[in-house]
């Protein structure tokens, strides 16, 4: 058996086939090893990723490891023919045990499309996968699939979720998409079809609203997601600027809807003249003024930015930046059910709600821990951008 440490972690690698033969042998070695790092390790995981076979003897001195511990003992890597032995025999339930993650390659597939996270390719005539980023973690990771899971059951239209997969350095979640392409592909292609997909992406995310999101179906609520922001970033707001950004969100009524979170062209799939989600770790349930943000964010704030290039805005978008008046117009229409006269008075009642949305993704690309280039964001967009237009908001009537 192996040891190695990793940000303070004591991680015990086994191998081969563990026994009756070797069981009192591995039990010596694993407490011997967690003795030894005694003070220097914050927490012990086990690494099964070679280990072949385990019996009841072996699963004891897990069992026994997790209870001198003190809290569920990590399990990673397991193979599929391990994890049949401790899932038969319960050990799913006492341990936490993971599954090894199944190596695919992107090399020579069709790429689909980019997001802020990753990028989409196609593994096979039924399958898509989305690669996320390197510094994405497995745990982000982890939650899409999950989040994408309890959606489905809600009856959203959602791509199938399969396994998590690794390429390289890189971590990803396997859908089932036949024959599909992004909203943004599509429009990229025939700039014919903005007004038509506009609306039906209008439609489609309306619809979204109407589903109500169950107690027990454990998907967040959105706007906790704003109170934990302002308390983060309270050090660097004065008593009464905090106050005014929290009785903002007060006013924000009580729903259960359904809320996708990022829903975008780029994040619709169009799939045998159907349209699927992907994309939806940041599904929640709330008010739909929320989703409406995230349309004002990114079709009127993003591409008017200062210095702006089309080229940036069509990277962003996945289509012409000469569309997107066009796209949010058709859009607003669809959803609001209002003559294009309304496009402007709607845009503007419900901009405030888009600043907050922009000041809180500045601060969550920004991160905490910098807190030097933290400051500057939160004078030029709380402070110089979300406080004025809190100023302007009307109640909402949606």
């Amino acid at each position: 058996m192996e040891t190695k440490m990793e940000n303070g972690t004591l991680i015990l690698c086994l191998e081969g086939r563990v026994d009756t033969n070797n069981a009192a042998e591995t039990e010596q070695k694993i407490f011997s090893a967690v003795e030894e790092q005694k003070g220097s390790t914050e927490k012990v995981k086990v690494d099964a990723g070679k280990l072949e076979y385990i019996s009841s003897a072996g699963l004891r001195v897990l069992m026994k490891l997790r209870k001198s511990l003190g809290y569920p003992l990590e399990v990673l890597n397991v193979s599929r023919d391990v994890y049949d032995i401790f899932e038969t025999t319960g050990f799913t339930e006492l341990l936490d045990v993971k599954k090894a993650l199944r190596e695919i390659s992107v090399e020579g597939c069709e790429f689909i499309g980019q997001g802020a996270y990753g990028k989409v390719y196609r593994i096979d005539q039924e399958t898509i996968a989305k690669m996320y980023k390197p510094q994405i973690p497995l745990s982000f990771v982890e939650k899409e699939r999950e989040v994408s899971q309890k959606a489905f059951l809600l009856d959203v239209p959602t791509a199938i979720s399969y396994d998590v997969v690794k390429c390289g350095d890189c971590f990803g979640v396997v859908y089932e998409l036949v024959n599909a392409q992004t909203v943004a592909n599509v429009i990229k292609n025939d700039r014919s079809l903005v007004p038509a997909m506009a609306a039906r992406c209008a439609k489609l995310l309306k619809k979204l609203h109407d589903t109500e999101v169950p107690q027990d179906a454990s998907l967040p609520a959105r706007k906790q997601n704003f109170y934990d922001w302002v308390e983060n970033i309270s050090e660097f707001l004065t008593g009464e600027e905090k106050e005014k950004i929290i009785s903002f969100i007060d006013s924000i009524p009580e729903r259960r809807s359904f809320l996708h979170g990022d829903f975008h062209a780029k994040n619709i799939m169009l799939q045998n003249d159907e349209l699927v989600l992907i994309d939806i770790g940041d599904a929640a349930y709330g008010h739909p003024v929320f989703d409406i943000a995230t349309q004002i964010l990114a079709y009127i704030i993003m591409p008017s930015a200062p210095n702006r290039t089309k080229e940036e805005v069509e990277h962003y978008l996945g289509f012409s930046a000469d569309d997107v008046e066009k796209y949010w117009g058709a859009f607003c229409c669809a959803y609001f059910e209002v003559t294009p006269e309304k496009i402007g008075e709607i845009t503007q009642k419900y901009l405030p709600y888009a600043m907050l949305l922009s000041a809180f993704h500045s601060y969550m690309i920004t991160g905490m821990d910098n807190k030097e280039a933290l400051k500057p964001r939160i004078d030029a967009i709380v402070k110089g951008r979300l406080l004025p237009a809190i100023e302007t908001v009307q109640p909402l009537d949606f």
